[in-house]
């Protein structure tokens, strides 16, 4: 998603000077584009990232529209008390956007990913969580995030456009692909393993995606098809607590809505070990396969 990011990037702070572009020394073969673009608006803090958090927080308080990129785990964790205090308690228009959501880092291991973020950082006050789902999913929510008066994190992923399917215009949740017979409520990318499964095994799937978090309320046709289907499967690369099942579950329950409810997650590392992301997607039951035998033994219920 960082092509689309860049690109979206570019053509925004092209047309407003008041954009500034803060990087913790990352992003080189993907935002060269940018920093020809912008000239000195483009920065460069270097491996600082507590530095680039209250850099950005002065910036914003003086008018200014700074924007902070770094690799996800890195963007939220190393500065996580520079975003609580210096940005989210004085509710800053300072925008975060940390690449590899997720396991996105495979073998680098923990170090690099990114399982906590929508917990630790929608739990900031003033703070808005936005989650793309493909590469071309990126420019819509990016358009959110700047229409957003406030801090807010860009998680950004990888994953292309299944065919068919048709990007709305955003909303924090959308229904992606209609079906009957089950619900499906997906967080990012791993959305598309669901889209393959249900489409490859003709199951009749109503599949949804959320795109930000704190979720303020359920859409009406989110609650129809929850209601209609009794079965809601949610899924997201992200730990579970604090995560988008969790927010939904809250909701739901308030609500009054029940049914037959699943919940996949990110586990960590049960074994020890670090792969690629579909080593750990599998681990998780994420990938296509697992994710088959879920919707089935939730048939058989």
């Amino acid at each position: 998603m960082r092509k689309e990011f860049s690109a979206t990037l570019k053509r925004i702070a092209t047309a407003d000077e008041q954009v500034i572009f803060l990087t913790g020394d990352l992003g080189f073969m993907a935002l060269e584009n940018v920093r020809e673009a912008i000239g000195i608006r483009f920065i460069n803090v270097g491996v600082a990232e507590q530095n680039m958090i209250s850099i950005a927080a002065a910036l914003a308080s003086e008018g200014l529209l700074p924007i902070c990129y770094s690799i996800a785990p890195f963007i939220v964790f190393r500065p996580v008390e520079q975003i609580r205090l210096d940005i989210c308690l004085h509710n800053l228009n300072v925008k975060l956007v940390g690449n590899g959501g997720g396991y996105g880092y495979g073998i680098m291991g923990a170090t690099h990913h990114a399982l906590e973020d929508i917990a630790v950082l929608s739990s900031f006050q003033n703070m808005k969580c936005f989650i793309p789902f493909c590469n071309e999913d990126v420019e819509n929510n990016i358009n959110a995030m700047f229409l957003y008066k406030g801090p807010s994190y860009l998680r950004l992923g990888f994953g292309s456009k299944p065919v068919n399917i048709s990007i709305s215009s955003f909303q924090p949740i959308r229904n992606i692909l209609k079906g009957s017979d089950i619900t499906i409520v997906a967080m990012g990318p791993v959305v598309l393993n669901a889209l393959n499964v249900v489409r490859t095994n003709i199951i009749s799937a109503d599949v949804f995606v959320v795109s930000e978090l704190p979720i303020d309320e359920i859409n009406e046709e989110l609650k129809q098809s929850i209601k209609h289907t009794g079965k809601l499967l949610i899924m997201e690369e992200h730990v579970q607590r604090g995560g988008m099942g969790e927010h939904l579950a809250h909701k739901l329950l308030s609500a009054q809505i029940h049914c037959s409810f699943r919940h996949l997650f990110a586990i960590g590392y049960p074994d020890g070990k670090y792969g690629s992301q579909s080593y750990h997607q599998q681990r998780c039951g994420l990938d296509e396969e697992s994710l088959l035998l879920t919707i089935k033994s939730m048939f058989n219920e």
